[in-house]
């Protein structure tokens, strides 16, 4: 019987590739009768388009042009509602919205060609702010709206009469750019029979698939996209390929020649989705032995010219806004509003970032207004199993909040310390020190119905020699997906691990498993390739003799049997929603909204410099409950980059905006924590299986991002007696949250403190 490899830190299976240079990158592929492709994008954030002329200059009739009236099916990028456009036909909402497409074998003639466009534009009013949205001025769409949710349970009025104390306070995040590795890149070419092929750096190719097939009128087989080696997504690559592949597509089949389209990383980060920004007003009613009666949260998206993926994004922040917190009432209204800049999108976290950041800061502030310690008043409200959360979900058994809390304590020596810098900081003019702690958790896969809509499909192969082929669409950007799978796979058919092996998603040779996102690729894909694994081995041991205990030869013995009796094996699991998971009604928002959830508890230490206005964050525990850890190295480092990513949310990354578009659209312009910025990051994993995850893995990859930018906010607070309520704390706006009183209102027993303006108002 075969050492299994589940819970070891086995060789990543792209490893040695990548370590010798041998991965091809989309921008490494060369075809034959290759051209390059270049956009012509607007240059003002709302207009009407009047017409484009082409000046003399360069060799015209040597260059392909595509516009709108070359696209031979829908005019639309498919994804949850059909409003944006490949190009622009008349309408402006963007700065930066294709309107042309060029291609030529000449990169350099490309970029002379684009400068020779001239555009006709009649400039609109735009709508640049989260706030002149929500004023209706000169609205984008009715109402600017693009997604609502609200989710309620108990009665909040009531809730509010019952409370002692009720404080309320706004808090805003900024956008955040994903900053991958490798910027946006495609390769389309035509074939003989009327098909295209498509190449890319990616997440989701069924995603692509399906854009691709409305934009060209093509049916399934006449479309096909493969992934290349890709570097890196953060959400990023979620659902923007779909327009890029869609142009490069244009352009070759126009052609009738292979079109390569990259983006260098200006025009990456000038044209591209971000984390959207958020505006999250709180009002919480407590009584004065810090049990919370009452939460009304009013959240607010910032979701750009388009819908792209606002609603799911909207809809997890919904759920997530309440947090892991007894309350008997409450009631989440959530909008993302339209404005004239570029589309926001899927970025790792998902809007749950935005929305945990405004709830525990928030929880320190409630604390400090009843003169708690932070940690005790978490304590008095964290969920425990059986307990409801807001969507009536019950806390499995088995979760302990109060021990990740703990061991996040102990480890971080938060009670010493923060007495510690207390009396450091009295002494100190200068550097003040200070720690703060966050308590979250993070849903695993798509919200509510989501995942059996998708009916996602995985399937192993068998080959004659006895391996094992992994066949999804899940795709490897870094995160180790292939090794964690193959690490499953192994471990269930009791193989060695170097005996199976992903194959490339491509959608003329896998199955549609779903995207790569929502931190569903371990818990949910990998459970089906669980199941299918399980399903092999049966059928290996009924049909050709495969013993108990055996070992790799015996495998390899009973799989060139079955291949010569009965030809090829190839075992297919379809989702199924896991035994008594509370259906999901989309109408309510009440139900089971996730399979599972993880679990976490984060404290951050800073040190300010009031010299300077800056913070450093100078350590950082981070304690979470995973399920199981199925790679340990692997899924470390997802907390560690997710850590990082987050300090750099909480302090560096702003996006500068001016006149709709990114001003500061360089990396020499827009500031990313480095290795100097980033301080020990302790990792621990508590572990508590979860039933239908595969080994008992839940998902990892987006926790992480949660959780920082409020512990360090909290630090800074702390360290300072300041109420700094949005981030990125850069230094200007450290300054001003130290000379400005603060903004939190609070009311007695029975009042309700009015929110910023009555459109506003979430407590009636």
């Amino acid at each position: 019987m075969t050492e299994g490899s589940v819970g070891k830190n086995v060789p990543r299976k792209e490893g040695p590739d990548k370590l010798a240079g041998r991965t091809r990158y989309v921008d490494d592929i060369s075809l034959p009768d290759m051209l390059h492709g270049l956009t012509v994008r607007s240059p003002v954030p709302r207009g009407t388009l009047e017409g484009v002329a082409f000046r003399p200059g360069v060799p015209w009739e040597e260059i392909v042009v595509v516009d709108h009236r070359d696209i031979p099916g829908r005019n639309v990028v498919r994804l949850i509602k059909d409003d944006q456009p490949f190009l622009v036909a008349r309408e402006i909402r963007h700065r930066e919205e294709p309107i042309l497409l060029l291609a030529h074998a000449d990169r350099a003639l490309l970029r002379r060609a684009a400068a020779l466009v001239d555009l006709t534009i009649t400039p609109a009013e735009p709508v640049l702010s989260l706030e002149d949205s929500l004023a209706g001025v000169h609205p984008i769409v009715p109402d600017n709206l693009l997604a609502s949710h609200q989710l309620a349970g108990g009665d909040v009025n009531a809730g509010f009469r019952e409370a002692d104390l009720i404080v309320e306070e706004t808090y805003r995040t900024g956008a955040q750019e994903h900053v991958y590795i490798e910027p946006q890149g495609m390769i389309a070419a035509p074939d003989d029979a009327g098909g295209i092929t498509v190449w890319g750096s990616l997440q989701c190719p069924y995603y692509v698939h399906a854009a691709l097939k409305d934009l060209l009128g093509l049916p399934d087989e006449k479309v096909r996209v493969v992934q290349t080696a890709t570097g890196g997504g953060f959400g990023g690559k979620e659902d923007y390929p779909s327009l890029i592949a869609g142009h490069a597509a244009l352009l070759a089949l126009k052609a009738r020649r292979p079109v390569k389209i990259v983006y260098d990383r200006a025009e990456d980060m000038l044209a591209t989705t971000k984390r959207h920004p958020a505006r999250i007003h709180h009002l919480t009613g407590v009584k004065r032995d810090g049990r919370i009666t009452a939460m009304a949260i009013d959240y607010v998206l910032d979701g750009g010219a388009y819908v792209t993926l606002s609603p799911v994004v909207l809809s997890r922040g919904t759920i997530h806004a309440p947090g892991p917190y007894r309350c008997p009432n409450v009631r989440v209204r959530s909008r993302a509003m339209a404005t004239n800049t570029p589309p926001h999108g899927a970025f790792r976290g998902f809007g749950a970032p935005q929305a945990i950041f405004g709830l525990e800061v928030h929880m320190d502030h409630v604390a400090a207004e009843l003169g708690m310690d932070p940690v005790e008043f978490r304590r008095r409200n964290l969920l425990h199993p059986g307990d409801a959360m807001a969507t009536g979900q019950k806390v499995p058994a088995g979760t302990d909040l109060e021990h990740l809390v703990a061991t996040a304590l102990r480890e971080s020596g938060f009670h010493a310390k923060r007495e510690i810098f207390d009396r450091s900081n009295a002494a100190s003019p200068h550097l003040k020190r200070g720690i703060g702690l966050a308590a979250f958790f993070h849903g695993a896969g798509f919200t509510g119905s989501g995942e059996v809509h998708l009916a996602s499909r995985a399937a192993l192969r068998l080959t004659p020699m006895g391996a094992v082929e992994i066949l999804t669409a899940n795709t490897e950007i870094g995160q180790g997906m292939a090794t964690t799978f193959s690490q499953i796979v192994s471990d269930t058919l009791e193989i060695p691990y170097d005996m199976v092996a992903p194959v490339a998603p491509d959608t003329a040779a896998v199955p549609n498993s779903g995207p790569t996102v929502a931190s569903r690729t371990c818990m949910i894909v990998g459970g089906l390739l669980h199941g299918a694994a399980r399903d092999m081995l049966e059928v290996l041991r009924e049909k050709a003799g495969l013993p108990l205990g055996h070992t790799p030869d015996d495998f390899r013995r009973a799989a060139d049997r079955y291949h010569t009796m009965r030809g090829p094996l190839v075992a297919v699991r379809h989702y199924r929603p896991p035994e008594g998971m509370v259906a999901w009604d989309d109408a309510a928002y009440r139900g089971d909204a996730y399979g599972a959830y993880a679990w976490a508890c984060y404290v951050a230490e800073v040190q300010v410099d009031l010299r300077t206005y800056t913070a450093e964050v100078t350590d950082f525990v981070a304690v979470q409950d995973v399920g199981r850890a199925i790679h340990p190295v692997i899924a470390r480092g997802q907390i560690e980059g997710g850590v990082a990513q987050g300090i750099g949310y909480a302090l560096y990354e702003q996006v500068v905006w001016k006149d709709g578009a990114m001003a500061n659209a360089r990396l020499a312009d827009y500031i990313l924590p480095t290795s100097a910025d980033t301080p020990p990051i302790r990792v621990a994993f508590l572990e508590a299986p979860y039933a239908d995850g595969p080994f008992g893995a839940k998902g990892i990859g987006e926790l992480p991002i949660d959780g920082p930018a409020p512990a360090i906010v909290n630090a800074v607070n702390h360290a300072l007696g300041t109420r700094a309520t949005r981030i990125p704390l850069i230094p200007e706006a450290l300054m001003e949250a130290m000379d400005a009183p603060s903004a939190l209102r609070r009311s007695p027993a029975g009042g309700v403190a009015g929110p910023p303006s009555d459109k506003d108002r979430t407590v009636s």
